[in-house]
């Protein structure tokens, strides 16, 4: 390029620099509106729509527990009996559980499965689709939704018994 064309529109240089930086602001407030952690009260995206490897139960009508997990996070290890004991207590009472795994190999998860033997639904997130809009703060983390696809609780990590407290009292609070 020739050097007298850095001279042509000086303006139209300096518009564009002054522009560049608040066209970033821009995008980083519309991707954080769009990507956020849902809060309380406010809708779960569509599972069905997630692009989720697996089948998914009917889910209408029902109380969800979705939870996102992965092979190498040692409290999902710890959870997983836990969410089961949940499934045998509520499930004939409407509550579905729905795990998300987030390895990159399908293998990783087939190998968790195996130790970690569950009645309730597991389903993939090969691309990161779903992890990337929900935003998951740490692992494991839960959203227990209420029959309109509502979230009601959030529970961050795994800690024992009194997480598993915690669900109980969320789950029976929607079961009433």
């Amino acid at each position: 390029m020739p050097m007298w064309s850095t001279f042509i529109n000086p303006t139209r240089r300096l518009f564009a620099r002054a522009l560049v930086p608040i066209l970033l602001a821009v995008a980083a407030l519309s991707n954080s509106a769009i990507a956020a952690t849902p809060k309380v009260g406010e809708a779960f995206p569509d599972l069905t729509k997630a692009g989720l490897e697996g089948g998914l139960p009917d889910l209408s009508g029902k109380i969800v527990l979705v939870d996102f997990f992965a092979s190498w996070c040692g409290p999902c290890q710890e959870s997983f009996p836990a969410m089961e004991e949940l499934q045998k207590k509520y499930g004939s009472k409407g509550l579905v559980i729905v795990a998300v795994n987030e390895d990159q190999k399908r293998e990783d998860m087939d190998s968790f499965l195996k130790q970690h033997k569950v009645t309730f639904t597991i389903v993939r997130d090969p691309g990161s689709g779903l992890v990337s809009k929900v935003r998951i703060p740490t692992m494991p983390t839960s959203f227990l939704l209420d029959k309109e696809g509502k979230v009601r609780a959030m529970h961050r990590g795994f800690k024992g018994k009194e997480t598993l407290r915690k669900y109980e009292e969320d789950i029976e609070a929607l079961l009433k």
